[in-house]
Formats: C-alpha cells, structure tokens, sequence
C-alpha cells in the first residue's frame, strides 16, 4: 500500500581525516578518509501527489530547480524508474550549506531512500548508491547509511565501527567551493595510503585534512574558526571538515559541556556552533534493502 507522506532526518558528516593519495586521468581525486554520521540534521519531508511532477515547497533562495539537488535527485529516480509518480518535497535547512558538513549530499540521499519507499519501487542500497554519485561524490555514503572508511573517489565505501562521542562543530558564516579548493595546485596529492587497522589502533594520529592548508589561505576564518576552538577547548585537535569551511574538534568525556554551551553563545557575529554527537547509522538506514 502506497503511504502518502513521509518525513525523515538528514544527518551531516565529518571527516575525521581527508587525505588525498592520488589523482586520476579524468582529474578527480582519489582520496581515504572516514565518515562520522553526526546529529545535526536538515528535515525533509515528501508527500505524494496526483498529479505527474515534482512540486518544490519553499525552494532555498538563490537556488536555481536545476541546482537544487533534492529536486535533482526526484527527477533521476522518476526517469530511472520511468514512473508517473508525483511528489510534494519540503525542506527545512539546519545544516549550514557550503560547510564541508554533506548536507546537500544527505538530502539528495534522503530524498532517493524517502521516495524508494514512498513510491513502492523496492530498490536496492547498491542500485541507490550507483544513482546517487551520478549527484555528488558523496551522497552514496549517506544512502549506505553506516560510517565508514571511504576511497576511491568516495564512492568506495567499507562500514567502520567507531566509538561514540561528542564534538564541538563550528561553522564560520563563510562557505567554500570544493571546486575552488581542489582545483588549487598548492592541494596536496600524494598522502602515502592507510589502512584501517592503522587508523584504528591509533585514530588521532592520522587526524589531518589536506584541504586545509589551501582553504586557510582563501577563507582565514578558517584559521580564525580552528584558533576558536584551541582556546575554548584546550588539548584538543581541531581539523576541518571536508574541503571546509566547518572546523571541529572530539570532546573528551572530561570536557565541562555547560561552560563550552556557554561560550558558543558568544561567537562571532554569523557563526554557528554546535556540539553534536556521533551516530552510528543514517535515521532512514532501515528504509531499504541491503539485497
């Protein structure tokens, strides 16, 4: 029986390390790092319709249909699946766009998985992932559902098991481009490969991104987002998330949470800041089949 309306939880990611180890012939990126679902979520809604159309409730200004990804990601699977189906889409946004957090990637994923089931079409995860980085390098992660040690170009994907805890999550009201970061010939391309057993056995010593040396020299809030967080958080190892701008730091089990509440209340003028707690698997993961 077709459901009528459905209303799901996009979760954001950090790296907890990017390095990039190579670089194709087509020009994209070959990479290792490992994905932490978080609890910072935009809330997606899709509501089934009569009519043959995808219907977009409150687009994000300055978005263009075409560029709006979870209108994207509705148009592919209705052509994939050459269904009439219609859907209502809204969208609350929470996460900050533009900050190395996922959140559109998450809401293209959301969007496949919330429809898959809405619609009743029984799609695997494996035939939602191959649609899915047809929208961004990323979205396959977040249709697989479960953290884990990404390569390739981020569309390998093994489920990792990590520890739950909480980190402090700071976004500096200034986006960048992936583009911007990866097209720069400063980037480094020749991080020597790990493996998991390493970045398990020793998590914090592989903690690097190399993005970020190119996006503290373009975006030096950045810079101004990590010294924040060595000040209010002492002792810890802020890294940046993705191709930027979000910085974040682990909180240790010691960390006083109510005097750091206390400080994000005080940030810069723009600046979102949150303290978040790991996930172990996307809030849709049990929405499709692993077959």
């Amino acid at each position: 029986m077709m459901r009528n309306a459905i209303e799901l939880r996009c979760p954001a990611k950090l790296n907890l390390f990017l390095h990039i180890v190579g670089r194709r012939d087509d020009g994209y990126h070959l990479l290792q790092s490992v994905f932490q679902l978080i609890d910072w979520c935009d809330v997606l809604t899709l509501r089934h319709i009569p009519e043959n159309a995808v219907r977009r409730i409150d687009p994000i200004p300055g978005v263009a249909p075409a560029e709006d990804l979870v209108v994207r990601a509705a148009q592919l699977l209705r052509d994939f699946c050459k269904t009439e189906s219609g859907v209502e889409i809204s969208l609350k946004k929470n996460i900050p766009m533009g900050a190395g957090l996922g959140g559109g990637s998450s809401d293209a994923a959301s969007t496949l998985i919330g429809l898959n089931a809405l619609w009743d079409l029984d799609l695997s995860i494996a035939t939602l992932c191959q649609l899915g980085l047809k929208l961004g390098a990323d979205v396959p992660f977040f249709i697989f559902g479960q953290n884990a040690f990404v390569e390739g170009v981020g569309e390998k994907l093994q489920a990792i098991s990590l520890e739950t805890q909480d980190f402090v999550v700071i976004y500096p009201n200034k986006g960048i481009a992936t583009a911007q970061i990866f097209q720069d010939p400063q980037l480094t391309r020749d991080h020597a490969p790990i493996t998991i057993d390493r970045f398990l056995a020793s998590p914090s010593s592989y903690q690097s991104n190399d993005c970020q040396a190119v996006a503290v020299q373009k975006c030096p809030e950045v810079k101004q987002a990590l010294d924040w967080i060595y000040k209010a958080v002492p002792n810890s190892a802020p890294c940046m998330s993705g191709s930027g701008s979000s910085v974040f730091a682990a909180l240790d089990p010691k960390t006083d949470i109510a005097n750091l509440e206390n400080l994000l209340q005080n940030l810069p003028k723009g600046w979102i800041g949150r303290i978040v707690r790991g996930l172990n698997k996307n809030p849709a993961y049990n929405l499709i089949s692993s077959d």
